[in-house]
């Protein structure tokens, strides 16, 4: 089976820890042990996020005032190549010696007139309490948002993914039996100027709407987003909340969850699961396997 494996930015670094090389490296390599036990019987192709790590970047530019910051597509190709090199380094120690692995930079390209980018929604970096929150405003001048009582979050437009540039070159690695990852903080966002050449945006692709369409791309047959949360919860944050464990595309209504967070995993699950014979889960890191059984997690399909 071909599957689409997506990482979330919060399964590599846990809320709360600190963002250090250690920290991310350990929980790189738990993420390897997972993916290395899917990689013994499918063939994986490996997108991850990387919200608090660009985020993190972002602050460090916006420190340093003798040059303007860089924008955030190049920081999101730092970010990703960081992420990848960790990745690959930690699956090349879990798999077989003869296993091939590639990471690969990959721009998407999005609408340069997308309504995304006059309504700013997709959180990254570090989580500020109130008093930090009101410093960063004043400094920066980022929009904001509170995830919860007292924890702010800058937040960015996050476009509609529209084309991955280098899709032919992903699918013939694959073909050829290479473990790839790419697509990585949901690709580098990129539009085309008046001239037609590829230029860099200020934004951030959400990583599970690209990571779909890259399923869609390359033919799989399953769509994993693997994150720190067990499964899909109907009611969340109510006495009234439970875990959604198999569901319909047609039953489900994404809109009914965070815009910031559940709601995209919900909406790429359901597109990718729309075909028959396809499955999209979403479930905890070190449930891979488990998910893609269908014994945990919240798995879509349209034969329910």
């Amino acid at each position: 089976m071909r599957v689409v494996v997506a990482l979330g930015g919060n399964a590599l670094l846990k809320r709360g820890e600190p963002m250090t090389a250690e920290v991310q490296r350990a929980n790189v390599r738990k993420a390897a042990l997972a993916l290395a036990d899917l990689a013994r019987d499918h063939q994986i192709i490996v997108a991850h996020g990387n919200g608090p790590q660009v985020g993190l970047l972002a602050l460090q530019a916006a420190a340093y005032t003798d040059v303007a910051p860089y924008p955030l597509d190049i920081l999101g190709a730092e970010s990703v190549g960081m992420i990848g090199y960790l990745v690959e380094q930690e699956l090349t120690n879990a798999l077989p010696p003869n296993t091939k692995l590639a990471t690969l930079l990959t721009q998407i390209e999005v609408d340069g007139s997308d309504p995304a980018f006059s309504r700013p929604e997709k959180p990254i970096g570090p989580v500020y309490d109130d008093a930090e929150a009101a410093g960063v405003r004043k400094i920066h001048g980022w929009p904001l948002v509170e995830e919860a009582k007292g924890r702010w979050r800058r937040v960015v437009p996050s476009p509609l993914p529209r084309r991955i540039t280098q899709i032919e070159a992903i699918r013939l690695l694959v073909d050829f039996g290479v473990l790839v990852i790419c697509a990585g903080g949901g690709g580098i966002p990129v539009v085309r100027d008046g001239a037609g050449d590829l230029v860099g945006v200020e934004a951030v692709i959400d990583k599970d709407r690209a990571a779909a369409l890259l399923a869609e791309e390359v033919g799989a047959d399953a769509f994993l987003m693997l994150t720190d949360v067990d499964a899909v919860y109907e009611g969340w944050g109510t006495p009234r909340q439970r875990p959604i464990t198999r569901a319909r595309p047609d039953e489900v209504d994404a809109a009914a969850f965070p815009a910031g967070s559940m709601g995209p995993k919900v909406a790429a699950a359901c597109a990718f699961a729309a075909k028959p014979g396809r499955i999209a889960g979403i479930g905890r890191l070190e449930d891979a396997r488990a998910v893609l059984e269908r014994r945990a997690g919240t798995t879509f399909s349209i034969e329910g």
